[in-house]
């Protein structure tokens, strides 16, 4: 950039002297050639004034005798004494004496411009081409009588030889004078093409360097020119824009981290229904492999037509629409989504957030269910207690053997209903985070054997084969061992209630990092995979009429789950159709010291709610 600048201003410098020098070179020729012409004509004009003082004497015009010709030969030699080409020529152009050329060779001069200025205005000049002498020259013509009867025109010429020569000499000084001034011009327009060239290619590496994000400012040079006043206006731009785009990018960067770690789906839509922006729980959300690119269609990206829909009324001119959202099939999941207008100057467009609402959902089914299940539970044994009651009164009691068949329908509803209060009082107790434990070291072998024993006698009367996988070596567990026993009770009960008959339980326990899992697995009748996710929901049943009859209150799973998490440890189940379950809970390994940090005056440790030994 810099040599071609400097050969740009190098060039375009030269061009300009040189077209001046040729245009003063073309001017000063025509003004000395016009000088010279007026002066040649001036100084023809005073020979002709002498002449025309001392007229050649002429009796008839030709002349008839030689002696009348020898005159005029002789008066033209002696005008031509002037340095002058004297011509004597008749007014129809014969020519009849000539100073340089014999008058009988010459071809007649009528139609010369200068004899016809001459004859009609009385002189005449012309500056042309001499055929007779072949050479330029300047004619100066007047009208002379000689005594005749007609007039004769004395023609003066001088060539222009001379006036070339002047002006070859004239060209010659003026192009060596110009070359001289051309050298110097030049050295001088070559230091200052320099400069500046170099100048301007700082200020061209400059703005290179502010365009890749390089705002060190331009040192001066110190000459106080009008370029370095440029760069310190350009420094000073820098300067703004360089702290500009710094509060732009931290503006950015922090715009980006909060809503890239906002858990809510955020993107935004320009007007053309293409995506500028989406953070990564956009794309979970919406189940997406990768985060969609920017200017992606908005319609190849969104499968979901509420939200689509809701997009293109915000771009109508709507400016907020909600709408809700389910994605997934066998796990589905609710989003509340809003869609806002945003304007930025004369570009519109629309924000699309998600809000995770599987939760609240979830909640709400779980309480219309809570609520029909507790309605539904308590209303069969206390319209069963109702309805004997009242048989009993209506005369039923009178009779020994339907009265006391009654009274145990009686008694045993009451008890249904005694167990259902029991677990939801234990339900709100968990909830309130109410429910003590007294945390010690529990063995695993001794709670096991004890819950087996419970559960013989129930399995013997189906033929269920109960068998225990060795465990010898297994550390205890540090959980609240009423609790506990509640816990794998409750997974014992259940597998030999839903074990057809002849069928078999393994019961095992394993240690595994910092926790014992123990697993009860039956051949039963299996858990569909759609219903795995709720068993542990409260007075949700896979079989309800069945769990019912087996007189279940549906809220076991629940409590069992509650308990084992206040432990710190976690359940869950496998099972497939036809092939049984197997339900898991863990329970933390019983560590020393850390019962000791949490008991707070030496031996039993109590805690309450979710607290965990």
């Amino acid at each position: 950039m810099r040599h071609n600048l400097f050969w740009k201003l190098t060039l375009t410098f030269f061009a300009l002297l040189v077209g001046f020098l040729l245009a003063v070179d073309f001017f000063a020729e025509r003004a000395l050639r016009e000088d010279y012409a007026n002066t040649a004509f001036a100084q023809l004009a005073a020979i002709a004034h002498i002449a025309q003082a001392r007229p050649p004497h002429l009796a008839a015009i030709p002349p008839a005798n030689p002696e009348e010709i020898s005159a005029l030969q002789e008066w033209t030699s002696e005008m031509a004494a002037s340095g002058a080409r004297v011509t004597i020529i008749t007014p129809e152009g014969l020519v009849l004496a000539d100073s340089q050329s014999d008058p009988r060779t010459m071809e007649n001069h009528a139609s010369r411009p200068e004899i016809r200025d001459a004859l009609a205005k009385g002189e005449g000049q012309s500056t042309r081409h001499s055929v007779t002498i072949n050479r330029d020259l300047l004619y100066y013509a007047v009208k002379q009588n000689v005594g005749a009867d007609s007039p004769v025109v004395l023609r003066f010429a001088i060539p222009l030889a001379t006036i070339q020569d002047f002006l070859g000499s004239f060209r010659r000084s003026l192009w060596l004078a110009s070359l001289i001034i051309l050298l110097l011009a030049g050295a001088a327009s070559l230091l200052v093409s320099l400069g500046l060239s170099a100048r301007i290619e700082r200020l061209e590496e400059f703005s290179r360097r502010v365009a890749e994000g390089d705002f060190r400012p331009l040192p001066g040079d110190g000459s106080g020119a009008a370029l370095e006043k440029l760069g310190a206006s350009l420094n000073q731009t820098a300067a703004r824009l360089d702290q500009t785009i710094r509060t732009l990018t931290e503006e950015r960067n922090l715009s980006s981290a909060i809503l890239g770690s906002m858990v809510e789906g955020v993107a935004v839509v320009n007007g053309a229904e293409r995506l500028v922006f989406a953070n990564h729980s956009f794309a979970e959300i919406l189940e997406l492999h990768a985060l969609p690119k920017s200017g992606s269609a908005l319609v190849e990206v969104v499968r979901q037509t509420e939200m689509i829909e809701a997009v293109r009324k915000v771009l109508a001119g709507e400016p907020r629409v909600e709408s809700e959202i389910v994605t997934g099939t066998l796990r589905q999941h609710f989003f509340a989504a809003t869609v806002a207008s945003v304007r930025a100057g004369e570009t519109s467009g629309a924000v699309v957030v998600l809000h995770d609402i599987t939760e609240l959902r979830k909640l709400e089914r779980v309480r219309r269910d809570f609520v029909a299940n507790v309605s539904h539970e308590f209303r069969t044994p206390l319209t069963a207690i109702q309805g004997f009651a009242e048989t009993l009164l209506a005369g039923a009691m009178n009779d020994p053997q339907h009265r006391e068949r009654f009274l145990e329908i009686i008694v045993e509803h009451s008890r249904r209903l005694a167990r259902l209060t029991e677990d939801l009082l234990m339900l709100s107790k968990m909830d309130a985070d109410r429910l003590e434990l007294e945390i010690r070291r529990v063995s695993v072998a001794q709670l096991i054997e004890s819950c087996i024993e419970t559960s013989r006698h129930r399995a013997s009367e189906k033929e269920i084969a109960i068998s225990v996988k060795p465990f010898n070596g297994l550390p205890d567990v540090a959980g609240d061992r009423r609790r506990l026993a509640e816990v794998l009770q409750n997974l014992l009960d259940n597998a030999t209630q839903y074990t057809l008959a002849r069928g078999q339980i393994a019961v095992s326990a394993e240690a595994r990092d910092a926790e014992v899992i123990f697993t009860v697995a039956d051949t039963g009748i299996g858990i569909p995979t759609a219903d795995q996710p709720r068993i542990f929901e409260r007075f949700y049943r896979v079989d309800a009429a069945r769990s019912r009859e087996l007189g279940g209150t549906g809220l076991g799973l629940s409590i069992a789950k509650h308990i084992v998490e206040v432990h710190g440890g976690r359940i869950w189940v496998e099972s497939e159709i036809g092939r049984g379950s197997r339900f898991h809970f863990s329970v933390p390994i019983f560590d020393a010291e850390r019962v000791a940090r949490a008991t707070p005056s030496g031996g039993t440790s109590r805690s309450t709610g979710r607290a965990s030994a």
